[in-house]
Order: C-alpha cells, then sequence, then structure tokens
C-alpha cells in the first residue's frame, strides 16, 4: 500500500487514505476543522482545505507509554465531546497518559508531547522517588498533595501518572559485613526501618548487613568502614555532642575516649563521634620503662600536671590525653666506669632508709646497677669514667666554689659537683698546637699547614713535647711566677698556666714577628742576614752574612739563670742588629779595595774584637740572653752602587777569562799527552796481536804435524796404546785396593786398640773406686772404734782407769814386798822386756779384750783394756 506524502495546507482535489492513517479538515465556512479517518479516498470541497495529513496513527505497543498535551474532552461513553458549532472540545493545557491500545489518531488541537517511550522497568533493590505536581488520590486511597515525595519500589513496571513526575531512580546500597551507611533526612520523616522521627539534617547511621534502600526524605552521605581492633590497635574517639553511645554510656560534647578490643572487635563510628586516629599498643620489655604525662585514673579522668613510670615488661594503650615523657627509654644500665647525675623535681624519699630529697637536690649513682628514675627525679646526664695515661689529663671545675684543678694519670669520674671546664688559649697559641709543626725539624718552615685536623679538646690538660736541646718558659698568672722546662720533656699546663709564645725576626734580610714559636731551641745553629754598608770612599756594599750562635746555658741552670734566656723577647733581632752595627763601623773606616781583599778580617775583628794578647777572640757573648756568636760567614759581596758593581765585574771577568785561557792550555797539554799515549798503546797493541797470531799458527802446525803422525802410526800404535792404558788402570786399581784394605787394617786395630784402651780405662776405674769404697769403709770403722774407745773410757771414767793401771804395780809392789825383794827382773835372752805386757799379763784377768782383727787384716796391733 502507498502512504500519501503529507501536505500541509494542501491543494489536491482527492486524497487517498491508508488504513490507520488520518487527515485534519478545515472547513473555512465554519472554520471548524475536523477528523477524517482512513481507509477511503476523500474528495475535498472547495470551502475545505487540508491542515494536517495524511499522518499514521499512533501506535502504543504493550509496555509503552506517550503523553498528550491538550486531550479531547470525552463523556461517559468515551465518546469525544463537541461544542455548538461542532468544533472538538479540549481540555487546554492537560495532559493524558496512555497505555497500550488500538492506533489511534491525534484530535485537532491534541499535540504529542512525548513520544512512544517504554515504561520503567524497576528491578530489584532499586525505587523511583516520585514527586507530586498536583493534589490527587492514588489507586490505594491514598490522597497525595502537590509537594508529596515518595518511592515506587522494584521489582514492577511503573505506570506513569500526569499529576507524578519521576525525580530520581535509587539504587539500594549494599551494606556488607564491618560497614555502615550513614543517612541525612531532607526533611523531617520518619526513617525507613518505621523506628523514629527523624528532622531535616538529621543523620544517622544504618549498620543492618543487607540492601538498604533509603526512603523518599533520606540520603546516603557516606559508607563507612568499620574499625577492626585487634591487641595491639585502638581506636581514639571524641564525641561531638553528647549523646548515647552503642555501648549504653553517656558522652559528653568534647569528651574523648579509647575503645579496645575487650570492648568489641569491630567498631563503626556513631555519627555523633569522630575518629581521632589508630592508637598502637606500647610494649615495654624487662630493659624499658616510660613516664607517661597526665595519666587518666580509674574513672578515665585525666589528672592535668601529674606523671605516672609503668616499668616492663608490660603492654598497655595510652589514653587520651595521655602522652610520653621522651617516648620508650631504655633501662640505665650502669658498669663499673659509669654514673648518672640526677636531680630531684619533687620532695620525696629515697630508698629503705628513707633518705630525704628536696626539689634541686643534685647527687649521683655509680654503677654496676641498673637504675630506672622514679618521677621525682630528672636524669641530668650520665658520666663514664675518663681513663687518663701518665701524659694526659683533664681540668675540673668545681661548680660550687668555682675552683679549677687539672688531674693526671688516673681513671676519674666526675662528680655531682664537678664539669669539664675548657681552658682558653690565644689564637696564636692554638694555631701553633694545631699545626703540630716539629719545633727543631721544622723550623725553617714558614708556611702554614692545612689544618685538616681534629680541633683541639679544651677540656683536655694541653700538652706539649719540648725537644731536645730546647726550652719552653710556662708562666703561672695565678702564682704570678714562670718556670723554665727543659727539652726533652712533655709539658702539661695547669689551669692558670700560659705559654710564653716567642716572636723573632726571619727572612733575610732579617724583618720582625716573622718566626711564631713556643720554645726557644738552644743551638747550635745558624741565621743569615743580608746588611747594607758604607766604605770609607762612599762604595755601598750589600753583605750576606751567617751566624753560628747557641745559649750557653746548660740543665742544670738556677731558675735565674734560665729565666734569662726569655728576658730578650727577640733575640735573633737583637743579634743581628748588633752584630750589623758593628760590622758597619768597622767597613766605614776602610777603603772599598782594602775590604775586598780582607774582608773577612775586618769583619770578624769586628765582631769578636781583640784580646790582651791582640788576637781575635772566637766568640762573642750577650749577657742579657747568654746567648753567644761563634763564628761568622761572609757568603756574598755585592756592590750596590752600578758603577762599582760594573768595575767588579770588569774584574772579575778578567780573573776568569786569564784562569780560563791557563785552563785551557793546560787542557789542550794534556789532550795531546794523553794522544800520544793512546797511539802507543795501539801500536803496542798492535805488535802483541801480531805476537798472539804467530803463536796460535804455530799450534796449528804441530796439532797438523801431530795428526799426521797419529794417522801414519795406525791401529798397531792405538791397540799397543790401548793395552798400556788397560795395564795402567789395572795396576792403578791393584794400588788403589791395596790402599784400601791397609786403611781397613788400620781402623780395625785402631778400633781394637780404642776397645782394649776403654775396658781397661773402665777396669782401672772400677778397681780406683773399689779402693776409694775400702778406704773410705776403714777410715769409718777406724772413726768408729775410736769414737767406742773414747765412748767406753769416758763411761769408765778417768779416776777409775788410774786405779786399774796404778792397781797392777802396786799389787806387785805389795807382793815383792811380801817377799823382801827391793826389786827384782826375770827374763831369757830371747824375749825384749815388755812392760806393757807384763802389766797386761798382770791385769789381763780383769777387762777382757774387745777388739779383733779381721782374717785380711795383716797388722798385729792389739789394744785391749
Amino acid at each position: 500500500m502507498s502512504v500519501p506524502q503529507r501536505r500541509q495546507g494542501g491543494e489536491d482535489s482527492l486524497y487517498r487514505i491508508p488504513p490507520y492513517y488520518y487527515i485534519h479538515v478545515l472547513d473555512q465556512n465554519t472554520n471548524v476543522t475536523r477528523l477524517t479517518i482512513g481507509p477511503q479516498t476523500y474528495i475535498r470541497q472547495d470551502n475545505e482545505r487540508i491542515v494536517y495529513g495524511p499522518e499514521k496513527m499512533l501506535v502504543v505497543p504493550p509496555r509503552h507509554y506517550c503523553v498528550i498535551e491538550n486531550p479531547v474532552v470525552r463523556n461517559v461513553d468515551n465518546e469525544v465531546v463537541t461544542d455548538k458549532a461542532g468544533q472538538i472540545k479540549l481540555y487546554h493545557a492537560d495532559q493524558e497518559i496512555r497505555l497500550a491500545q488500538e492506533p489511534f489518531p491525534l484530535y485537532p488541537g491534541e499535540v504529542l508531547k512525548q513520544p512512544v517511550t517504554p515504561l520503567k522497568i524497576v528491578p530489584a533493590n532499586a525505587a523511583l522517588r516520585l514527586r507530586a505536581i498536583l493534589d490527587f488520590e492514588d489507586d490505594a486511597g491514598e490522597k497525595r498533595i502537590a509537594g508529596d515525595e515518595w518511592l515506587f519500589e522494584g521489582p514492577g513496571t511503573y505506570i506513569p501518572r500526569k499529576e507524578v513526575v519521576v525525580e530520581e531512580t535509587i539504587r539500594a546500597t549494599v551494606i556488607k559485613p564491618n560497614q555502615a551507611i550513614r543517612l541525612r533526612a531532607r526533611k523531617e520523616c520518619i526513617d525507613r526501618e518505621l523506628t523514629k522521627q527523624r528532622v531535616t539534617g538529621e543523620e544517622w547511621v544504618v549498620k543492618k548487613t543487607g540492601a538498604y534502600l533509603p526512603g523518599a526524605y533520606e540520603e546516603v552521605v557516606d559508607v563507612v568502614n568499620a574499625y577492626v581492633l585487634t591487641e595491639k590497635k585502638a581506636l581514639h574517639m571524641r564525641a561531638i555532642r553528647t549523646y548515647v553511645d552503642d555501648f549504653k554510656i553517656t558522652r559528653k560534647n568534647g569528651e574523648e575516649w579509647l575503645i579496645t578490643m575487650r570492648d568489641t572487635e569491630t567498631h563503626i563510628p556513631n555519627v555523633y563521634e569522630e575518629v581521632v586516629g589508630v592508637v598502637n599498643i606500647t610494649t615495654l620489655n624487662n630493659r624499658q620503662y616510660c613516664v607517661v604525662l597526665d595519666p587518666t585514673d580509674d574513672d578515665g579522668k585525666p589528672q592535668l600536671g601529674k606523671r605516672k613510670l609503668i616499668k616492663g615488661e608490660k603492654t598497655f594503650f595510652l589514653m587520651p590525653g595521655e602522652s610520653l615523657e621522651k617516648g620508650i627509654q631504655n633501662v640505665y644500665i650502669l658498669g663499673e666506669d659509669e654514673g648518672l647525675i640526677l636531680r630531684a623535681t619533687e620532695s620525696f624519699r629515697e630508698g629503705s632508709d628513707s633518705l630525704e630529697r628536696k626539689p634541686g637536690d643534685r647527687w649521683m649513682i655509680r654503677g654496676p646497677k641498673e637504675y630506672v628514675p622514679p618521677v621525682e627525679v630528672e636524669v641530668i646526664m650520665k658520666r663514664q669514667a675518663i681513663p687518663l695515661d701518665e701524659n694526659e689529663g683533664i681540668y675540673v671545675r668545681d661548680v660550687k666554689t668555682g675552683k679549677v684543678r687539672s688531674i693526671t694519670g688516673v681513671t676519674y669520674m666526675l662528680s655531682q659537683d664537678e664539669e669539664l671546664w675548657e681552658k682558653q688559649l690565644p689564637p696564636v697559641v692554638e694555631n701553633l698546637l694545631a699545626q703540630g709543626k716539629d719545633p727543631l725539624a721544622d723550623r725553617s718552615d714558614r708556611s702554614a699547614r692545612d689544618s685538616l685536623q681534629k680541633s683541639r679538646d679544651k677540656t683536655r690538660v694541653v700538652t706539649f713535647r719540648v725537644p731536645h736541646n730546647a726550652a719552653v718558659q710556662i708562666y703561672d698568672y695565678k702564682e704570678k711566677k714562670a718556670r723554665v722546662i727543659f727539652g726533652p720533656e712533655l709539658v702539661m699546663l695547669g689551669p692558670d698556666e700560659q705559654f710564653t709564645q716567642l716572636s723573632l725576626s726571619g727572612g733575610k734580610p732579617k724583618k720582625p714577628n716573622v718566626i711564631k714559636s713556643l720554645c726557644l731551641l738552644l743551638g747550635p745553629d745558624f741565621c743569615t742576614d743580608i746588611i747594607t754598608v758604607e766604605t770609607a770612599d762612599h762604595a755601598r756594599l750589600q753583605l750576606q752574612l751567617s751566624y753560628n750562635w747557641h745559649f750557653a746555658i746548660t740543665d742544670k741552670a738556677t731558675p735565674e739563670e734560665a729565666a734569662k734566656l726569655f728576658s730578650v723577647p727577640d733575640f735573633t733581632g737583637d743579634a743581628c742588629k748588633a752584630i750589623a752595627s758593628r760590622v758597619r763601623g768597622a767597613v766605614a773606616q776602610v777603603q772599598f779595595d782594602d775590604f775586598h781583599k780582607n774582608s773577612a778580617k775586618i769583619i770578624r775583628s769586628a765582631l769578636f774584637g781583640f784580646d790582651d794578647h791582640n788576637k781575635v777572640r772566637d766568640k762573642f757573648h750577650f749577657p742579657q740572653n747568654s746567648l753567644v756568636i761563634t763564628s761568622i760567614d761572609i757568603q756574598s759581596v755585592e756592590p750596590v752602587d752600578q758603577r762599582t758593581r760594573d768595575s767588579l765585574m770588569k774584574s772579575v771577568q778578567l780573573a776568569i777569562e786569564i784562569t780560563t785561557n791557563s785552563q785551557e792550555a793546560a787542557a789542550r797539554h794534556e789532550a795531546e799527552r794523553l794522544e800520544q799515549e793512546a797511539k802507543g798503546r795501539l801500536e803496542r797493541q798492535k805488535i802483541m796481536d801480531e805476537a798472539e797470531a804467530e803463536k796460535s799458527r804455530r799450534e796449528l802446525l804441530e796439532l797438523q804435524a801431530h795428526s799426521a803422525a797419529v794417522e801414519s802410526t795406525g791401529q798397531a800404535k792405538a791397540e799397543a796404546q790401548s793395552r798400556a792404558e788397560a795395564n795402567r788402570i789395572e795396576g792403578e786399581a791393584a794400588v788403589e785396593q791395596a790402599k784400601l784394605k791397609a786403611q781397613a787394617m788400620k781402623i780395625e786395630a785402631e778400633s781394637e786398640l780404642e776397645r782394649l784402651t776403654g775396658a781397661r780405662e773402665a777396669e782401672l776405674k772400677y778397681v780406683k773406686e773399689q779402693n776409694e769404697l775400702e778406704l773410705l769403709k776403714s777410715s769409718e770403722s777406724s772413726s768408729i772404734e775410736t769414737r767406742k774407745f773414747k765412748d767406753m773410757v769416758d763411761a769408765i771414767g778417768a779416776g777409775t782407769l788410774q786405779a786399774m793401771a796404778n792397781a797392777g804395780p802396786e799389787m806387785q809392789v805389795r807382793l815383792l814386798s811380801s817377799l823382801g825383794l827391793k826389786t827384782t827382773l826375770i827374763t831369757d835372752g830371747s824375749s825384749p822386756v815388755n812392760l806393757f805386757n807384763t802389766a797386761q799379763g798382770l791385769i789381763g784377768g780383769l777387762v777382757p779384750a774387745k777388739s779383733k782383727r779381721s782374717k785380711d787384716d795383716d797388722d798385729d796391733d792389739n789394744f785391749s783394756v
């Protein structure tokens, strides 16, 4: 079916209207527009005009709708109502929503405001927020006033109404475990859970797990995640208004508290509270402690201004308002050489003896020990014993009396009333000590060393090593005394002592304050100076002089003599000036030629002078500081005047030329002599080489003749020589064998002789030792017998022996007297008279014999009592 094109105000007479199409026809006579619906063929009249169409009817499929503005008026029978003129009546400025139905046309005056649109399908957990723009009563009989808002909740299909507009589509918020949503009331209402009347702007939290669809007057402010509490974390909360929290505790505005795992495992902040922060647990081991400022009591009330000591091992959370003073601190572990300086901040009693401490008291504890200061005590500092060698020391000041002293050579720990004192030195002295120059080895070094060394510890005793053959003066400003120390020595300054700084002249010519030093070298040494003199004929000369000097003093000098060394501040400048004045005076009295010839004598005599024998002295002495000049060396003499210098240069050049010519002649003569000698050696060498060549030629001829003789002799001579050589070798072998046999026999005889000699010596030694033992035995036996006899005699007694000795003769006398004989002797001619044996025979019966001889003894000595 062909669809005719729509023409506005068409002039065609014939219109073919297909099915479900329509046109609007205007009757120009009555000025009324009517609707004509197809299918039909419409013939236009002359008074008619097609104002709209042909146009297709509107088709609203199922689950769709459209909005018609200015809808027609219908009666009870759903028929279109017209007025008296036949014009269709309309609801002007009104709307009509038409749902699925048969295709329908638009009557004249109707406007399609919203084309065919699918109906809104509201899914589950979603809703449409509707707002009434007109007062009406809904299908449920509820009256709606313009401005009211409500929700159309899914699942469902929303059928629109002309009195209602859709504000927005609301999605349900899914509340997960440990989550909540924060809602705010846009106007006064009852919340969705129908639990409480809400006022405009009020906020609350919904914690129920699942999907939550906010009410019409509710809006989701935020999704709040729960804070998970552990044993090591807690929540610091603050109330922003007075309310009752989740634990049924009334919180006042601004109150702060702590929520720990003992209260709940998870916590979702209320709308009237805010999370200040997450508080980590504070853990102390057995070697730690802390001081809590403004601690809370058991009721949670802060005790402002108080302090609380907590020792480890312990774990705790800091309550709101509490803070750690200096954080977690380690227990003070003191060794034997350590100590703590303490000060009391409050009155308290310490220890078991209840020692009272007042505020401001200072005392010291020493190790070894562990110490945790109470809250009433402040640790001022930790002291460590300072080990000091014999050559080290420190300056210590008593803070009570102000007295400063130096301590050396011991391990010292400062007490509570002592502190290290910094000794200040002049900047020049500091610089000299920092440079570390050797006064003796670096005495000619004037450059300042790059001071990369560490700065001096001003609390340490200032030390200075005085080198050998040097002296240092130290002045004590407290005692007002000076002392001089001779090297090698180590100087250690006291608290009130300072070095005497030396500022000497240096350079050539001498300039003051060039050399800075702390020690005075005693010499011998030298110094060089340049002076300008003028002769009697006004010739100006520049002299470079070098002096040898030393100080005439020993280490055993008295303090007065030693102090004289430093009586002249600049001894080099003073000595050079004195010498220069003497030299100028002496040179001014002589002519230039005389001085040029006798400069050394003139200068030496001017400096040292003459003795009583009119001889130049060997030294020049300065009595002020015992300085002695021993010699002077004139290193150079240069005229200052150009003309004099030119004349001198000409004479010098002439002398040099004469010397050069003489040296050239001597060199020429020496070269000719050496050339002649070289020629002679060359000729001699040629002759010797020719002689050697002839000798070699003769040896070659001899060898050739010998080789020819050998060739002529032939094999016979060779065999004869070989046999002779073999016999010679056999003979030599036999001789060598005989020699070896003789040596072997000699060695055997010598060894046998050594063996016999050793055996005889051993036997002799054995016999000798045996005889010595026998002799010792006999001696010991004799001694024993002698002692035995002596002991027996001593036991019997001298009187008894005398009586026994006298008893025999007396008895014989009595016997003879009784016989009437005066004297008699009876013996034979063969036996001698033996009175001992006679007496023994007479008294032998009284005492038995005790001594016996051995069988081997040939001695016949018998002695018995």
